[in-house]
């Protein structure tokens, strides 16, 4: 295949590739990182030649998409991934989420959005069922006000919309802040020296983190062994995509996933699957669950951050900073019997004398007063921590309004 070198001969070959539908889908299930349930799947191309060879595409879509070329390929990718799915759910097989992929140039296409629900219900294909994946790189090209029309479109006809190799070398932070989206897939380059560098845990827990109080679902691609799936577990990361459970397959190999996998779902007992880590992760769960404000407090360094915010009162401090300038903060929302209570129970210096006698808690019960202007009993509780990798006291602050 010399001509694999070629440009000019594979931007030919691939327009007679289309015609006689060379060109396939594969799909790559995504998987619930704790259950190991496939949750939903990637849509990747594959070039097949007459002799069965199979060319990556790494060898033409970088070609294609040099020139408007990618976006030919881009929605004939769609066409055969609604195909594949029509063809799925007239033989009764259960259907999973897929994701498609669309190059940047696409963003600017003011017919986007029409041709692409033309596409999915030709093929009566549910739109909750596609989801347009559209690399970090693509959308970091152009301006939030552009990307925020395009992906606000899209969302609007009921698609969801991902953003791919997140972390790859191009991002910005603040299209994550501003656009609405649905999913972060976190690039497989983060994963490189196997979770075992510190440094690359510490980057991989603050992206899980921040994508988790940004109610974005993360999906982390390329994992490939068992030491990142159990670091990816430890840190709330909530789908996975890689070799480890299942590389990219032809449709009739994913259909046979999707029927096991519901047969599977039938069997499984959840509580037969789960390690220490996954199970860290249902307690934190349920703790989200149950307190509208949780609090991070570092009291040996003076410092906090919310890790979680839906309190019946809008007024709140910065989500870091000073502790004690939150503590201050927080009395002036009590009601004036209650705020020299409060701030005496939570001050440092108080909190640091109660560790230090054994204490592992300290608690009380307050009157805050809400965004409606009534006062309300919250229950504040501060449990002590230690930290395993320094000598620092944390406390781990859980407030719960109580019901009357």
């Amino acid at each position: 295949m010399d001509w694999i070198n070629d440009e000019r001969v594979i931007m030919s070959k691939v327009r007679d590739a289309y015609r006689k539908r060379e060109i396939k889908a594969f799909f790559q299930p995504i998987h619930d990182a704790v259950s190991g349930k496939m949750i939903c799947a990637e849509a990747l191309s594959r070039w097949i030649l007459d002799d069965g060879t199979i060319i990556m595409p790494g060898e033409y879509i970088p070609v294609l998409e040099s020139t408007d070329a990618i976006c030919e390929h881009d929605w004939y990718m769609l066409e055969e991934v609604c195909a594949v799915l029509g063809e799925q759910k007239k033989l009764g097989i259960p259907c999973v989420k897929v994701s498609v992929n669309f190059s940047r140039k696409h963003i600017y296409d003011e017919a986007f959005v029409g041709h692409l629900c033309e596409i999915v219900d030709k093929h009566g294909v549910a739109h909750e069922m596609i989801q347009v994946e559209i690399t970090e790189s693509a959308l970091c090209d152009s301006s939030p006000e552009e990307v925020d029309r395009f992906v606000g479109a899209i969302r609007k006809q009921g698609f969801s919309v991902a953003m791919d190799d997140f972390g790859s070398g191009m991002s910005s932070l603040s299209m994550v802040k501003d656009v609405t989206m649905d999913t972060l897939k976190v690039d497989r380059s983060l994963l490189s020296k196997n979770c075992e560098d510190e440094k690359e845990r510490i980057v991989l827990e603050s992206i899980l983190e921040f994508a988790r109080r940004l109610k974005l679902v993360t999906v982390v691609e390329g994992v490939e062994t068992k030491e990142q799936l159990g670091f990816l577990r430890t840190c709330g990361c909530k789908m996975i995509q890689g070799h480890l459970f299942a590389k990219a397959m032809p449709k009739e190999e994913f259909w046979k996933s999707c029927v096991a996998e519901r047969q599977d779902a039938q069997d499984r007992d959840a509580l037969s699957i789960q390690d220490e880590s996954s199970a860290t992760q249902f307690l934190l769960e349920a703790i989200y669950t149950r307190y509208p404000l949780i609090i991070y407090v570092n009291l040996t360094r003076n410092s906090y951050y919310m890790m979680k915010y839906d309190n019946f009162t809008t007024t709140c401090c910065a989500s870091a900073g000073a502790f004690d300038e939150c503590i201050e903060f927080a009395s002036n929302t009590m009601h004036p019997d209650d705020k020299e209570l409060f701030r005496t129970t939570f001050c440092i210096e108080n909190q640091m004398a109660a560790y230090n006698c054994g204490k592992t808690s300290v608690s009380a019960i307050v009157r805050q007063l809400g965004d409606d202007g009534v006062y309300r009993r919250v229950e504040v509780t501060n449990y002590f921590v230690k930290s395993s990798s320094s000598q620092d006291v944390m406390a781990i602050s859980l407030n719960n309004p109580m019901e009357e």
